[in-house]
């Protein structure tokens, strides 16, 4: 049952990407692009998320059990460092350049995009080359 939650909480948030348009770079470009020909669909598209969000972990926040019965692991770290810092301007730098996040790249590679590939590679490298520089000192 926790696979086939996974599998459509996956469905509905690669077509609600896909109907938002954010599975297209040139979109996600386009919000970034202040000073040319601004698209401000984005800042509707993450209002929305933010909305439902604060609703979901506000609910959340209660509870101790998901409604598949597994415990709930919400984050607890609140603080703010040089690691959260750096890997924040690092990720949005690449966002800014490649136009994809993880997400929305992941469907456009399965939608076919040559340009998510490269990026998915890339990303799949830069995860690899993390766990390896974090591997535990023996």
């Amino acid at each position: 049952m926790k696979s086939l939650s996974a599998l459509i909480a996956g469905l509905v948030f690669g077509i609600g990407l896909i109907v938002s348009g954010m599975s297209n770079p040139a979109k996600v470009v386009g919000f970034l692009d202040l000073a040319g020909n601004w698209d401000p669909s984005l800042a509707f598209v993450m209002g929305g998320a933010i909305a439902v969000g604060l609703v979901t972990f506000h609910f959340a926040k209660r509870r101790t059990l998901s409604l598949l019965g597994e415990p709930m692991a919400l984050p607890t770290n609140a603080t703010i460092d040089k690691r959260l810092v750096l890997g924040s301007l690092i990720f949005g730098i690449g966002w800014g350049i490649a136009g994809f996040c993880p997400g929305p790249s992941l469907v456009a590679f399965g939608m076919g995009y040559s340009e998510a590939v490269i990026f998915v590679v890339s990303m799949i490298i830069g995860m690899g080359l993390f766990a390896f520089l974090e591997r535990p000192k023996t």
